[in-house]
């Protein structure tokens, strides 16, 4: 049986960042079910780095997050736009102002992007600090700091049980087995069932479905300063992608953790409410896809260790943030695993303990 000082399970953003940090203070096994990293929910982010969106612990691993992420290489301009549809600007003022953007008038919205329809447009608020994140770069990235202090990284390796042997968890993979006095959590949609197969409470991960379209835009635009543009209660979004554009309806209908696809019902929706705002026809649709999300049921991560066995590390719940505020969220655990002073504020809110049974 090979041994490790920490074992972690999950191999997207949360389980790469945890590797990457934790691997300056131990042993490290990282392993995921699926054949490359970052495969399911972190392979299909919208890639945007908005560190004013989310929930207030969340905001404040994002901007702990922004040194590193302009540090790795791995942040590129791009802005962000709020749309209120003409006569429906309830809540405008409080999403601009939360997300820290500046209303600007309908004109110079059209100067910018071009494409929007002028009447169809109530309010606008805009921000600069909003950046692309090459997730792929950061996740290779990532990968390699980890592997270059000795973690191992080990793809196609599912683990099949999970039982705590004298002071140690035992994980069985078709490779064999590993075992580590410490095991982080980091599975993403499938935080809860790992959790189970390990003898902890699940602590209700919901895994949400977000749906993506990526369309051609007829006629000879240059997208590549154009923001990415919100719809007001984030009832969909579109942001321009080497030539293209990916519109989401910004689901977030709760299922079981799979594989997930896109629903032609749910893509016709948001294409619908993108058009409505824009002056050029929705002519063809080049690609589609899905991604999961997982939420707490507070929407606030789960950082810490499980208030039962303080051996079993929960990283999960990311939400939508797991890119931005990923090296911010692994520092913490790092500081937390290694004895070393966190924010006790901080600490509580995102302590699994809050949900403990």
């Amino acid at each position: 049986m090979n041994m490790s000082d920490i074992i972690i399970i999950g191999g997207g953003i949360a389980g790469v960042a945890a590797a990457a940090e934790l691997s300056h203070q131990a042993k490290v096994t990282l392993i995921e079910a699926e054949s490359a990293l970052a495969c399911h929910a972190s392979g299909r982010s919208a890639a945007l780095c908005e560190p004013f969106y989310g929930p207030a612990p969340v905001v404040e691993l994002s901007l702990a997050s922004g040194p590193g992420l302009a540090e790795a290489g791995v942040l590129s301009p791009r802005g962000v736009m709020l749309l209120a549809p003409a006569g429906e600007d309830r809540g405008f003022a409080t999403e601009a102002e939360s997300m820290r953007l500046q209303e600007i008038d309908i004109g110079q919205a059209v100067a910018t992007v071009p494409i929007l329809e002028p009447a169809a447009l109530g309010r606008v608020a805009f921000g600069g600090h909003a950046q692309d994140i090459d997730t792929d770069l950061l996740i290779q990235s990532l990968a390699r700091a980890a592997r270059s202090r000795g973690a191992d990284i080990l793809t196609s390796a599912p683990a099949s049980a999970i039982r705590r042997v004298a002071g140690a968890w035992q994980v069985t993979m078709p490779r064999g087995d590993i075992a580590a006095p410490v095991l982080v959590n980091a599975a993403g949609p499938w935080a809860d069932r790992i959790a189970t197969m390990a003898g902890i409470a699940p602590l209700g991960i919901v895994a949400r479905r977000r749906s993506m379209a990526r369309i051609a835009i007829p006629g000879e635009h240059d997208m590549r300063h154009w923001p990415m543009m919100l719809g007001l209660g984030e009832s969909w979004y579109a942001k321009p992608d080497a030539g293209a554009m990916i519109v989401s309806p910004a689901d977030a209908d709760p299922v079981e953790p799979y594989d997930a696809r896109a629903e032609d019902m749910t893509i016709a929706e948001g294409l619908a409410r993108y058009a409505a705002m824009v002056r050029v026809p929705v002519q063809r649709l080049l690609a589609t896809w899905a991604g999961l999300r997982s939420f707490a049921p507070d929407g606030v991560p789960l950082y810490g260790r499980d208030a039962a066995q303080p051996g079993f590390i929960w990283f999960a719940g990311q939400g939508g943030y797991g890119f931005q505020s990923s090296l911010g969220s692994a520092r913490f655990l790092g500081d937390l695993l290694g004895g070393r002073g966190v924010d006790p504020h901080l600490a509580r809110a995102l302590d699994p303990a809050r949900f403990a049974r």
